[in-house]
């Protein structure tokens, strides 16, 4: 039985990954101490080796007499999976449970696209998040040094938007698309409370983390949400605890099951977050510091991304893993989306 010590953690309140795993947290009622900072500065207190990349949330388990500090948010979900059982965000069901990484990678690596793109592209919101990233860290931050901060990041995230792929050119493909993904979760949500099924899963909190974002914190797409999306407002209120919620078994329904509406958010991925991956995955294999290609009819081009290519190798890996028979079921509903085109041999 895991301790009932509660788990350390470090984040923020404008990470999206730091909203995805405290409310993963409270659903799964494993006790916890989040402190709002910075995970480096965590880390040299604790006198703990700092992870390669290091960000937002890092998580401190105790192992033996040591603690080691954590910060991938998806292995972190099945580690704790390991050590507090019950509850789980992972489904029995093998093909489901692909689909659910899909959706839990899809929201990590795309999503997080439209939360950087809106940040910090459109003025207002570059003023928005100027002024308040900082007061997330220390509310009580003097004026003058909170002006220099606000500064200090402001210039930093808008001279990193093109590391995401976020420009001019590509503004209308993003926008474009996150008014798709939101048509598509309102009409899922019309059918059923969570992704797949009457119960969460990792895919939906990997959404939940950047929709925090999108709806609570950003201007210009919380306005976007509420235009086309009332129902994906009202999902990330409620997404935010669900420890109340005791989930069965027969929640999650199986992929023959699923209403078509389920098809929309594949035909999403595959739209724009396949094509991403194959070029950013053959930039990787070839060297190249950059990658260009076409998403939604327009051009793309962005930063070469190393770990988006192990997340390509990793799908590919679960989805080769699959029976013939779940696999099956997952061709029956990825067929013609475009998503089968990263679950080629060739695609890592």
């Amino acid at each position: 039985m895991a301790s009932q010590e509660p788990i350390r953690l470090v984040g923020g309140t404008g990470s999206p990954y730091t909203q995805k795993m405290v409310s993963l947290l409270r659903y799964r009622r494993v006790p916890y101490a989040i402190s709002w900072g910075q995970p480096d500065q965590a880390c040299d207190a604790l006198g703990v080796e700092k992870p390669r990349p290091i960000f937002m949330p890092t998580f401190f388990f105790a192992e033996g007499d040591e603690i080691r500090a954590e910060c991938d948010s998806t292995p972190i979900i099945r580690k704790l999976e390991t050590l507090y059982p019950g509850r789980s965000v992972l489904p029995s069901n093998p093909a489901l449970a692909f689909i659910d990484y899909l959706i839990e990678d899809f929201a990590d690596e795309w999503c997080t696209k439209y939360m950087f793109h809106y940040r910090w592209y459109p003025k207002e919101d570059a003023d928005n998040a100027g002024t308040l990233l900082p007061l997330g860290m220390d509310v009580s931050l003097p004026k003058d040094a909170h002006e220099q901060f606000r500064n200090f990041i402001a210039e930093r995230q808008i001279n990193r938007l093109y590391v995401v792929g976020s420009n001019d050119t590509t503004a209308p493909v993003i926008d474009a698309s996150y008014r798709r993904f939101l048509a598509a979760m309102e009409n899922h949500l019309a059918n059923q409370k969570f992704m797949l099924g009457g119960r969460p899963g990792a895919g939906d909190f990997g959404l939940y983390g950047q929709l925090t974002q999108l709806v609570g914190f950003d201007p210009t797409p919380r306005a976007i949400a509420h235009e086309v999306s009332p129902r994906t407002v009202a999902w990330v209120d409620h997404m935010d605890d669900q420890s109340g919620l005791e989930p069965q078994g027969s929640d999650w329904l199986s992929l023959e099951n699923q209403p078509h509406s389920l098809r929309g958010l594949m035909d999403e991925i595959g739209r724009v977050y396949a094509p991403a991956q194959l070029a950013n995955a053959r930039a990787v294999q070839a060297g190249e510091k950059t990658w260009e290609t076409e998403i939604d009819g327009a051009p793309w081009a962005q930063q070469t991304f190393p770990y988006q290519a192990k997340c390509l190798k990793w799908t590919n890996e679960r989805y080769h893993a699959l029976s013939e028979d779940d696999r099956a079921l997952v061709d029956g509903l990825l067929q013609g989306t475009g998503v089968e085109m990263m679950l080629s041999s060739s695609a890592t």
